[in-house]
Formats: C-alpha cells, structure tokens, sequence
C-alpha cells in the first residue's frame, strides 16, 4: 500500500495512523534539518501529543539548506509528508506508525525569500534544530564562531540571499523586528553539550557581525533551551524499506527506524508558547545539565569507545559488538570506572540502571545500528563526547589506559580501510582527508595527532602519561590486534 493521505484508512490493523484529521493541523513549528533523528524524535513526541487530540496549532513545517537532501523532500512530498515510525526491538512491545506532525517542507533552494517568509511568519514561534555537531561553526579549541567559514563570509555579504541555517535565521529575525512581530524561541536537539547555550553563541557571533542593533533585539528576546535528547536511530537502508513492505504492507519511500526507547530532557524557556510535550513523556527541567553529562559521557562515550575497535575487529553493526563478551566487559568497565565517578546526582535517575539499560539498547539485534553510522564525523564528537572524560582523567591522575585505547583505536581505524577479518569499512567524516593525512607518517602521528587543539584541547597533547598510555595502545593494537589488546588492558591474560 503506497503511503499517502488516500490509503491511511486502508492500512493494515498493526499500523498505527494519525487520531487527529490532517486537515486541522496549523503549523507552529519550522524545523531545520530533516532527518531520521528529527522524525523519530521530535516529531514523534509532537505526533504523540496531537493523538491526545491537544496540539494540533503545533504542526511542523520541515525545512532542507542541503540539496543533496532532494530526493528525501520528494519522497516525502509523494506522501503527503506522512512517513512510516517502525520500531525495531529484540522485544514484541514494539510499534508502526504513520507520523502526520509534518504537514510540509520547504527547500532553500526552491526560493530562499519563501523560506524567510516562512520563518519570519507569525504562526511560527519555534524554530528547532538538528544541523549536526559540527553545523554550529564553533571552533572546539577555542569556543569561538568560526566566522572566517566561506559560506559565512557569503552570508554576511549577501544578507537578502543567505546559504547557512545562521544566515536565514537571522534574516528572518531582522524580519519579524521590522514588521512587530515576536521573537520565536531557538531550540536545537542536536547531541552536543548545552546546545542551546551553543546556538546562542552563534547566532549571536553571526548576527553582531551583521547587524549590531538586529544582535541586541536577539539577545534581548530570543530564547535558547538546552536540551538532552537520545534515540538510537540507525541510517534508513533499503533492507528496512523492504522489511516495512514485507512485514506490515507499506510502501514507504523514507521511514524511519528507530530504537523503542526514546527520552528528551528540555529547559522550560521558551518565549512564545510551545507545546505541552510534557503530556506525552518530555521531561521539563530548570537545568539539563547533569542529565547531558550522563547521557553525553556514557552513551556517547561509550558508543566512540566500542565503534572504532569494532570496525577494527571487522564488525559492521554495534550489536554485534555486544555479541563479543570483551567489548561488553570494556563498555563496563569505561563507564564503572572512568565516567561515572565524574558525574554529578541525576534527579530521577539510578546511574546503575542506567548503565545496563545502555548496555541492553546496543545489543539490539533488530534495529542493526551501522557501525559506519556511529563511527562518522569522529573529528566532530570526540571534543564532545571523550576528551571532556580524559581532561578529567588527567587531572585527577586517574588511570588512563581504557580511555586512551578510544583514542588509539581512531588513530588506527583512519589508517586503514578494513578491518581484521577484510571487511572494508569507509571513513564517514567532513574532515576525513586532514584526519587521515594526521596518521599518514607514522614517526610524527602520536606530535600531529593529538597536537590538533580543535578535536584533542591543550590538556591532552602536554600529558605524558597520557601520550605513553597511548602510543601503548596504537602499538598494542597494531601487533596484537583487539582481542589480545583488550585481554591485556582487562586482565585477562595469563
């Protein structure tokens, strides 16, 4: 059955469809950067609250700056902007759904004064965000906003004309002040730390450098939420679309498969209404912060700690990573006795059962989360979700071989091309080129490698120990390979 509004009514009885009619919706949000994360996430709690029959002023226009996104627009403009959610566990209490909180899209390239318009328009008074952790344009070493960027430089010469997402929010924004309207609350679900706090200092960097006065009324009336968001939500491939087709009858041109477990955690600060999320499970919080150090140092931590030795060891899909009893034993080990004695008390949340619900959620078998997915943009996460761990590390003269081997086995992974079994793996990173010409000389890669400040800061590369502790690791890695390497660094060894 072919995924549209005429068909809903004619699919199968374990699909679930909108239990709103489409045609009340009124849209509340515009949303830059439509992918499975956003779908399976923001717009599922928003389709969730729409199904009480509350919510429906909050529709979501979708909107694309990338035209390499075109033939997801289209699929999605073939449908309605209906798209299948499909569940996928290792437990029956999974579910299908058609999403119907997406009720358009819009393409930069299709008119960048209709997009303005659209973010400018009264009825919007969000916009949200998932444009990557390196589509903020802050410089890791530095904290600054990398305004020396082309596409940035052409933004602030052709201000009417905009390419990046700071350009057009800013031109939408020097919009609504000219003409009274209020201000929209910013809110990015990207997975970086504070990542409100990080959007304001962009757009702030961007619109000073703009327009002095058009800064000030931002700073004055635009709000910024951080937020925690976590759904495992693996790359939709055409063996997902088929399993959807076989299993529930559906032709979906772009579903998005996820994990059941979903969980976002937002600062209450909004300044233009938003909606009552917290109905349908979004926790509402004064302060995110303990929770984005759990999930950021033991999610993210932990999935950089296993990915990179798993595309060593020649694996593609994390579970099967689980399936390895010495990569488990390591992921415990990381988190029992490096991350958590750095965390804070986390209001609600038992740090032991979380740890092992972690544990259960990468050993899903049903959702085959790629490896190849979890290990791109290394260059952008470790700042994020590793180094914060190890400058820790350092400074409390902590043991630092588990953490170091994350480091190591990046090192080796952008060395080569497969793993040890010949599986080929593929370098997935907008830098893959000047993160491979680090490693290219091996009598300088330990000087050039961690000497980069943007990805590794000034801790790393002036600790000894650390830099002993690593070159251990690549060298124990290269001779021995992972198992031995993870025997030895566990104990196991006779």
């Amino acid at each position: 059955m072919k995924l549209n509004k005429q068909n809903l009514s004619n699919l199968g009885p374990g699909v679930a469809v909108p239990a709103y009619a489409l045609g009340d919706r009124r849209q509340g949000i515009a949303h830059i950067g439509v992918g499975g994360f956003h779908r399976a996430h923001q717009a599922f709690y928003t389709d969730s609250l729409m199904n009480t029959g509350e919510g429906l002023e909050w529709a979501i226009c979708g909107v694309s700056l990338r035209e390499e996104d075109r033939k997801n627009y289209q699929a999605l403009k073939d449908q309605d902007f209906l798209y299948t959610l499909f569940e996928l566990g290792d437990t029956p209490d999974t579910e299908t759904r058609i999403i119907g909180a997406m009720s358009d899209m819009l393409m930069s390239n299709d008119g960048d004064l209709a997009l303005i318009d659209k973010l400018a328009s009264p009825d919007i008074r969000i916009v949200s965000l998932t444009i990557t952790e390196g589509g903020y344009c802050i410089d890791d070493s530095t904290g600054e906003f990398m305004s020396h960027l082309p596409q940035i430089q052409h933004d602030l010469d052709h201000p009417a004309t905009p390419k990046t997402v700071f350009g057009f929010l800013c031109a939408a924004l020097a919009k609504r002040r000219a003409e009274g309207t209020p201000a929209f609350t910013l809110m990015s679900c990207d997975n970086l730390p504070h990542n409100g706090a990080v959007t304001r200092k962009a757009l702030l960097a961007f619109a000073a450098l703009r327009d002095r006065d058009l800064h000030d009324w931002i700073a004055a009336n635009v709000s910024f939420p951080n937020a925690m968001v976590d759904r495992i939500t693996p790359m939709t491939s055409s063996a997902h679309r088929l399993q959807l087709h076989d299993e529930k009858g559906i032709d979906d041109e772009w579903p998005v498969v996820c994990e059941p477990f979903v969980q976002w955690v937002l600062e209450d600060k909004f300044v233009n209404g938003r909606p009552a999320w917290e109905k349908v499970g979004v926790q509402f919080t004064d302060d995110v912060t303990p929770y984005e150090e759990m999930k950021i140092k033991l999610l993210n931590g932990s999935h950089l700690a296993l990915t990179y030795l798993g595309a060593l060891k020649g694996y593609r899909f994390v579970h099967e990573t689980m399936n390895d009893p010495l990569f488990v034993e390591y992921m415990r080990t990381y988190m029992d006795l490096d991350v958590t004695p750095q965390l804070a008390p986390v209001p609600g949340i038992d740090l032991t059962d979380y740890k092992q619900t972690l544990i259960d959620r990468f050993s899903n078998q049903a959702i085959a989360d790629q490896l190849e997915r979890v290990c791109s943009d290394g260059s952008s996460k470790f700042p994020k979700f590793t180094v914060p761990t190890i400058n820790r590390l350092i400074l409390d003269q902590a043991n630092l071989d588990r953490a170091s081997l994350v480091v190591a086995a990046w090192a080796l992974y952008l060395q080569g091309s497969k793993g040890e079994n010949g599986v080929e793996y593929k370098i997935v990173d907008p830098r893959a080129d000047f993160c491979k010409g680090l490693v290219a000389d091996q009598a300088l890669l330990t000087q050039r490698l961690l000497g980069v400040e943007e990805i590794f800061g000034a801790a790393i590369p002036q600790s000894a120990a650390f830099i002993a502790s690593f070159e251990k690791n690549l060298n124990s890695l290269k001779q021995l390979g992972v198992d031995e390497t993870l025997k030895q660094l566990l104990g196991q060894t006779a």
